[in-house]
């Protein structure tokens, strides 16, 4: 909770927030979130650089890492090792296409879980919405997703590939992923704050799921894989993307609207439980 000096332009921050869930919480974060915009275009920067100007290779690290994923799946198909099944369009394409949604996950998880720990000295030393850091670590995300998207758009050139008309929805398509990435990466990151433990898992865990979702092959036939995939969000609200931008239409609408409803509510609720948190977030920190 916040109230503003209108004679210095100071912005206070007080531990005395509403508890309540009613309209006038939400307008107060929605408008704590309006008035950091600056800031968090800040820590995105920083990041940014930190991230790709710190490195020998800088960018080509964003196409280097689908490319080698992509590359070694390819290779197991045609050796035999693994049978990808049938797909629509040319694996690389296809492959490409389901890592750049995947993206968008996976780096926001494991980023945004991690962005209250790695934003310690500022945590602790100044009173700002903690979501700022979770929001910038995702921002760099979407740069690997675009870029990854570029990628994937040259692959669909190379192989004359025409997307169906639906590719229009695909910006659209994707929001009920980054809800539930957002969502997630807000209550992770406060646990990450308690138990440092949980980047490990999390990444752990995004690794197995990479290869439980069909990711980089088709939706799986087998009947208990089927059955895994009913109840893995993931499956539906990448695939859901994917078949848009190739098939032209949804395979499982009913899911996919049932887990792009669901993906909104985590967020929100995370959101909520996130900013009555955060107070106490900076006392975490310096404990340790």
């Amino acid at each position: 909770m916040f109230h503003s000096d209108n004679n210095q332009n100071i912005r206070i921050y007080s531990p005395n927030q509403n508890t309540g869930w009613g309209w006038q919480v939400w307008h107060e974060m929605v408008l704590e979130i309006v008035s950091s915009r600056g800031l968090i275009w800040r820590l995105f920067l920083r990041n940014f650089k930190a991230k790709y100007t710190q490195t020998f290779l800088g960018w080509s690290w964003a196409f280097i890492m689908p490319l080698f994923t992509v590359g070694a799946f390819v290779f197991l198909n045609m050796s035999g090792v693994l049978n990808i099944g049938h797909v629509d369009i040319p694996y690389p394409a296809y492959a490409l296409l389901g890592l750049s949604i995947w993206q968008i996950f996976s780096g926001g998880l494991n980023g945004g879980s991690r962005s209250i720990v790695a934003g310690g000295s500022m945590v602790v030393k100044i009173n700002f919405p903690k979501e700022a850091l979770v929001l910038s670590a995702y921002g760099l995300t979407f740069v690997d997703v675009l870029i990854r998207l570029s990628l994937t758009t040259v692959v669909f050139l190379y192989f004359k590939i025409v997307p169906a008309w639906s590719v229009l929805l695909f910006p659209v398509s994707i929001i009920p992923v980054i809800m539930l990435t957002l969502g997630l990466s807000l209550l992770l990151s406060l646990l990450n704050a308690i138990f440092r433990d949980v980047v490990n898992i999390v990444s752990l865990f995004s690794t197995f799921l990479l290869f439980a979702t069909p990711v980089l092959y088709p939706e799986p036939r087998i009947p208990i894989f089927k059955f895994f995939c009913l109840f893995n969000p993931l499956a539906v609200l990448i695939s859901g993307p994917r078949d848009l931008v190739i098939k032209g239409s949804l395979s499982q609408p009913n899911l996919f609207y049932f887990y792009s409803c669901f993906s909104i509510i985590l967020f929100l609720v995370s959101w909520r439980l996130f900013h009555l948190a955060e107070v106490r977030i900076a006392e975490r920190i310096s404990a340790r």
